[in-house]
C-alpha cells in the first residue's frame, strides 16, 4: 500500500489500478488488478486515496501526509536512487543545448521579490551557480508539473545532478557520494567542512545545510571568503581524460557547475577516493536560494523537483533587463 502511495503522488491526473499494477513492478511487486482493487479499497477506507468511479484514483493530502511521515528505513536511500533516475532522464543535447535538465524549485514570499533580485544578482555573476538560466513563476502558476502555491515566487535553478545526466550520456558513470559544504578562501576551495553522505539520507543534505544556517554563499561571493554548498561525486580513472574534456565543453556552453576534477587514486578537498577512482566536486544548485535564506528571506526549497526544457530557461540577466 506504501508503494501504491507512491505511485500515486506522481501523477496529477486520476490513475486506474492497471496502470498501477504496471508500475508496481518497478518496486518489486507483481499484483494482478483484482489485488490492486483490493488495497485501493483498504486506502479509500482510510482516507488515503479518493475514487472517480471507474477512472481510478488519486492521492489524497492525508495520502500525502503519510508518504511524507513514513518510516525512516522505508526513506533511506532514497535520495540515491531519485539521483539514479533522474540522471538517466536528462535529455540534454550539449551541441544544440535542446533537451531536459533537472530543476530545484524553490520558493519564497512574492513581496520580497526585489531583495531576493538584489541577493541573486552578484550570484548568478559568481562561479557558484550551476548555470545563469533559470524561471521564475507566481503563484499558481506551474514549473514543470510542480505548483507555486499562491502568495509564493517560484524559482526554478539548474540542480547539480544534471552533471551525473550529462557524463551518464558520454558514457562516464558518475557516483554520487556526498552533499557538503566547502569553505573557500580568496576564492579558492580548501576544504569540505561538512557531508553527508547521499546512501544514507532520506533527505537531500544541501536542503539540510540550507535550514542549518552552514553556508556563507554571499561571503564567499562578495568577500572571497565563505562557505558554499557542492558535492562530491568520482568517475573512474579511466574516464578521467573524456571527464576533462567534457567539463571544458560544458563550461564553454555556458553550463558551470564543475569546480575541481581530482587526480587518479588521489584525496580531493580531502576527501579520499576508491580504488582507481578520481573525484570531482560539483557546485550545489541551491547556492542562490542559501544566498537569499542567509539575508533573512524565509525560503522553503525541493531539490530535485522536476525534469524541464532547458531552452526554455532563461538568462538571469535577460530576465533582469526585462523587469521582473
Amino acid at each position: 500500500m506504501f508503494s501504491i502511495l507512491k505511485i500515486l503522488e506522481k501523477y496529477t491526473d486520476v490513475v486506474g489500478s492497471r496502470e498501477i499494477s504496471r508500475q508496481l513492478k518497478l518496486y518489486g511487486i507483481d499484483l494482478t488488478e483484482r489485488t490492486v482493487r483490493y488495497h485501493l479499497r483498504i486506502l479509500d477506507e482510510r482516507g488515503y486515496t479518493e475514487v472517480f468511479g471507474k477512472e481510478g484514483r488519486k492521492i489524497t493530502e492525508k495520502g500525502r501526509q503519510k508518504l511524507k511521515n513514513a518510516l525512516v528505513s522505508e526513506k533511506v536511500g532514497f535520495i540515491i536512487s531519485k539521483i539514479e533516475a533522474l540522471s538517466y532522464q536528462t535529455t540534454l543535447d550539449i551541441k544544440t543545448l535542446d533537451g531536459n535538465v533537472i530543476l530545484n524549485i524553490s520558493y519564497f514570499p512574492e513581496e520580497r521579490l526585489k531583495d531576493a533580485i538584489r541577493i541573486l544578482t552578484p550570484v548568478f555573476s559568481s562561479p557558484y551557480v550551476m548555470s545563469n538560466r533559470i524561471i521564475f513563476a507566481r503563484g499558481g502558476e506551474k514549473i514543470g508539473d510542480v505548483l507555486i502555491p499562491e502568495g509564493k515566487i517560484g524559482l526554478g535553478t539548474v540542480c547539480s545532478v544534471t552533471i551525473n545526466g550529462i557524463f551518464l550520456k558520454a558514457g562516464i558513470p558518475v557516483t554520487s557520494r556526498f552533499g557538503g559544504v566547502v569553505e573557500t578562501e580568496n576564492g579558492n576551495q580548501i576544504r569540505f567542512i561538512s557531508l553527508i553522505s547521499y546512501e544514507g539520507s532520506s533527505l537531500d543534505p544541501l536542503e539540510i545545510f540550507i535550514r542549518s544556517k552552514m553556508t556563507d554563499v554571499i561571503g564567499a561571493v562578495k568577500n572571497h571568503h565563505g562557505r558554499i554548498l557542492a558535492s562530491f561525486r568520482e568517475i573512474p580513472v579511466v574516464c578521467l581524460a573524456e571527464a576533462k574534456r567534457l567539463a571544458e565543453t560544458i563550461t564553454n556552453k555556458g553550463i558551470g557547475g564543475i569546480l575541481l576534477i581530482g587526480e587518479p587514486n588521489k584525496p580531493l578537498l580531502e576527501i579520499p577516493v576508491g580504488i582507481d577512482k578520481a573525484g570531482v566536486v560539483v557546485v550545489g544548485g541551491l547556492n542562490p536560494i542559501a544566498a537569499i535564506e542567509e539575508s533573512g528571506i524565509q525560503t522553503v526549497s525541493k531539490a530535485m523537483s522536476t525534469l524541464y526544457e532547458y531552452s526554455k530557461l532563461k538568462d538571469f540577466k535577460e530576465i533582469l533587463k526585462g523587469g521582473t
